[in-house]
């Protein structure tokens, strides 16, 4: 019950639509006594004395005014309860987005991608039915229950007791229903959750699955999560199959137990035969809430799960800050030293990832990370901008901490290219503003030109206002890569890291890259990770790396002449690749 409370902790926000939704259910509530009370008041008074036939329009038009007012009110209500639902929805939603942006990486490296979007999009549309049926249902259903139990009781106390006998038995049975119902709910979130992450990962990957004609397998498996899906469902229709009729049937015990003691107190002379009347009116008002109520409870526990799913990332750990971290002078040197640094992904980690790791690079330096898979040299380039939280050793930029240093303010002042070039599914022109969100046409341009950009952009339809798909899918993999490398060139970092950036390209291509790397690289401190001697032959300093262990360092012919991993990686990767390279020129 907690997270439906935390939701409707938000309509705190909205004070006058919810003064103005409680005048509404309450006059509406009241309303529905109108027509009853007339009814009764029409058998006795106006039905039994011709002299007073003549009354009857009157009276029946009273009734359809209380109709009318009714509703009328039920449309304002409903207006109302609208604006209010989507103004909560929309704080919700923006309260998760900006939650998801706070979150540290190694959150969404333990989380698949189509269970996030599934609590965004899904959980939280879910939720929204506690808001529209919590107030349309609960509010004006208890308002109601209240105002027409009252008028029952003021007619006919002891009738009225019998008409409110199944109560206890209702809600006994809501109990019954509700008990475990929450682990139902959560068990088929989880299951969609499921469906909705492997669908992502398919359509992602679309191309492997025809590559490798594995359409029947993964047919085989959305099928087996399409299948829990349909097993949780059914276990919930089970119960509700059971537990809706029986609530129903003890609900219309009520209409007999009416009639019965009712017809008895009109017979006995207790009642008149206008207030029986009046009864049976006002117990299908008084049962029609109740019946909501059930309904409600239904709503609530399927909300339920999906709140709990939306708050579990909302009362995730935010990415860490130092509260008194500040921001970097405007005219640091971009000197970068690791002290003794340590680090581990995850404690299910056996052995660190790093183990005392020195190294050091001087303004305007360019440091090259050179060692086999899984060396550690990405892991450095993570933790420069502090997307991963180091506990033992330090990082020092112009001798400050980096942890007391502003994230923010230090990931403005770095550049990262990346190996597999990431572009959102919008224009060339937005693609290039990520960077810097004030650029000029003419800054656009001449980024696009260091960056070997410039021909193949003026060749596109729209030029900076194509569209290059999703994921960039309408360029090839060099084109990205240079649209990358002219991002950065925007953003003008003083700090530029590099992770494989000419990897998986044929050697032209190379060559325009490495061109645009090498404006690029002019005046900045660069961390670099690359296998191609071509990359990194003219580091100023290269740091071999080997199970998280820096184990050589120097020049390219120092460590050459050192004879040692270096030496035997050249041999096998960098001295080949250099000598093809000059084959083909």
């Amino acid at each position: 019950m907690n997270s439906v409370l935390r939701v409707f902790s938000y309509l705190k926000r909205y004070p006058k639509l919810a003064v103005a939704q409680l005048f509404c259910a309450s006059v509406m509530a009241f309303s529905v006594i109108i027509f009853p009370s007339i009814a009764g008041f029409v058998t006795d008074e106006i039905l039994l004395d011709p002299t007073r036939y003549h009354e009857l329009l009157k009276w029946v038009l009273i009734g359809v005014g209380g109709f009318l007012l009714k509703d009328l009110l039920n449309c304002g209500r409903i207006l109302v309860n609208n604006h209010f639902e989507q103004n909560v929805i929309y704080d919700v939603r923006s309260d998760l987005y900006r939650k998801i942006q706070n979150l540290p990486l190694n959150w969404f490296d333990k989380r698949r991608t189509g269970d996030i979007m599934t609590r965004v999009a899904e959980d939280v549309t879910s939720m929204e039915r506690v808001l529209i049926d919590g107030i349309e249902l609960g509010l004006v259903s208890t308002i109601q229950l209240l105002a027409v139990g009252g008028v029952m009781y003021a007619t006919n106390w002891e009738v009225g007791l019998w008409a409110t006998l199944p109560i206890p038995f209702l809600i006994l049975g809501a109990w019954i229903y509700s008990k475990d119902a929450r682990y139902r709910h959560r068990a088929q979130r989880d299951a969609t959750s499921d469906l909705n992450s492997l669908l992502h990962d398919n359509i992602s990957g679309i191309r492997q699955i025809k590559s490798y004609a594995a359409e029947e397998d993964e047919l085989h498996h959305f099928n087996k999560l399409s299948g829990k899906v349909r097993q949780a469902s059914l276990r919930l229709m089970r119960w509700w199959a059971v537990y809706n009729p029986s609530m129903s049937f003890v609900q219309m015990l009520g209409y007999s137990l009416v009639l019965y003691f009712g017809g008895q107190a009109v017979i006995g002379g207790e009642m008149d035969l206008g207030d029986l009347v009046k009864y049976f009116l006002l117990i299908s008002l008084f049962y029609e809430p109740v019946s909501n109520l059930r309904q409600l409870n239904q709503l609530f526990l399927s909300s339920r799960a999906a709140a709990d799913r939306v708050f579990e990332i909302l009362d995730s750990e935010d990415e860490p800050n130092d509260v008194n971290a500040q921001p970097l002078p405007k005219d640091f040197a971009a000197q970068v030293e690791f002290r003794n640094l340590s680090f581990t992904y995850s404690e299910e980690c056996q052995s660190p990832t790093l183990s005392g790791v020195n190294l050091k690079a001087l303004p305007g330096q360019t440091v090259a990370l050179v060692g086999p898979t899984g060396a550690g040299k990405s892991t450095v380039v993570n933790l420069l901008p502090r997307f991963y939280h180091y506990q033992d050793g330090n990082i020092l930029i112009d001798g400050h901490e980096l942890r007391e240093i502003d994230k923010s303010s230090l990931r403005q002042q770095i550049g990262y290219v990346t190996q597999e070039a990431f572009l959102f599914n919008g224009t060339v022109r937005e693609n290039l503003l990520l960077a810097r969100r004030d650029a000029s046409e003419e800054q656009l341009w001449t980024a696009l030109s260091n960056a070997c950009c410039e021909s193949f952009v003026k060749a596109l339809p729209q030029q900076l206002d194509t569209n290059v798909g999703e994921r960039g899918v309408k360029l090839s993999g060099g084109e990205k890569q240079r649209l990358s490398i002219a991002r950065a060139l925007l953003k003008d970092p003083p700090i530029l890291l590099l992770d494989e950036a000419t990897a998986s390209v044929d050697t032209e291509t190379e060559h325009l890259i490495q061109t645009a790397l090498d404006r690029l690289m002019r005046n900045r401190t660069v961390f670099v990770i690359a296998h191609r001697l071509s990359t990194i032959k003219n580091a100023d300093r290269i740091y071999v790396l080997d199970q998280g262990q820096v184990v050589e360092e120097g020049t390219h012919h120092e460590l050459l002449a050192q004879e040692g991993l270096y030496n035997e990686l050249s041999k096998k990767s960098f001295l080949d690749d250099d000598q093809q390279n000059s084959t083909k020129t």
